[in-house]
């Protein structure tokens, strides 16, 4: 079979600017970045579905852009895929301290002893140092710092509240969350009224907003949610196209009731 050095020798074949491949070479680090995450979604979708095989086509994919980024920034002369492997192992030996006490790989292990709400805590006391460690003007250092921008907005969204909440700035309980998201519908809806369209997309972004911070007290990924949503409307609706179709009837051509009635049966059959 082959291994990673097979890869990265593949990958320099493709980058050979006399003997490579023609795309590869137009790439840049800014180019892969819609490639990458189109492909980091369909890992998450390989993942979700439950399908082993196609995962195990789609991490391929995922690992070729690593790689690829890897051969690139080699080229600049900045850092190899040796750097990249030696940083992430550097990292996660840094914050198992529960598994590797003296920070090596080989050294004697422990028993974590902690439970996993316990270490998810010292993980992000000990990114927080990190962060601390790597800032260059330490009294501007902000909890918010390195939340990436191109994250969903759903997943960003969830990631600041918990950042914001581990410093205390959160509800303790479920409550005051269910009424911030009453109040914010109501200030949609007073938006509505007025008729004032950039009030009523700020007032829809905080109620989105609330309804992620709700998911995270229910302690649910919010991104999850909305793609087991987003694929169960998609099953009803083609059920719904289906069940016209064999009746010689659209979507287009059929009235309210009727397919508010196929959406039902197609809940009721559990899709």
């Amino acid at each position: 079979m082959h291994g990673i050095d097979d890869l990265l020798l593949l990958m320099r074949r493709l980058r050979d600017p006399q003997t490579g491949c023609p795309w590869d070479l137009e790439q840049s680090i800014a180019s892969l970045v819609p490639h990458t995450l189109e492909e980091a979604y369909e890992v998450a979708d390989a993942a979700a579905q439950g399908d082993l095989g196609q995962l195990r086509g789609e991490l391929g994919d995922l690992l070729f852009q690593v790689v690829f980024y890897a051969q690139l920034a080699s080229e600049q002369g900045s850092f190899d895929w040796s750097a990249v492997v030696d940083g992430i192992v550097g990292k996660l030996l840094r914050r198992h301290p529960h598994v590797f006490p003296d920070g090596q790989l080989h050294g004697n292990p422990a028993r974590p002893g902690l439970q996993s709400a316990q270490v998810a805590e010292r993980w992000e006391q000990i990114k927080a140092e990190e962060r601390a460690g790597q800032a260059q003007a330490p009294e501007q250092l902000s909890l918010l710092d390195d939340v990436p921008l191109a994250l969903p907005a759903l997943s960003r969204a969830q990631k600041l509240q918990k950042r914001a909440a581990s410093a205390g700035f959160d509800w303790p309980e479920l409550a005051p969350v269910l009424d911030k998201l009453d109040e914010e519908l109501a200030e949609l809806r007073e938006a509505l009224v007025a008729n004032q369209p950039e009030r009523m997309a700020a007032e829809l972004g905080d109620l989105l907003f609330s309804v992620v911070n709700l998911a995270r007290h229910l302690q649910v990924n919010a991104e999850a949610a909305l793609r087991g949503c987003n694929q169960r409307f998609e099953q009803r609706f083609r059920y719904i196209e289906s069940r016209l179709r064999e009746a010689g009837a659209r979507v287009e051509g059929s009235s309210a009731a009727q397919l508010d009635a196929l959406w039902n049966q197609a809940k009721v059959e559990g899709l």
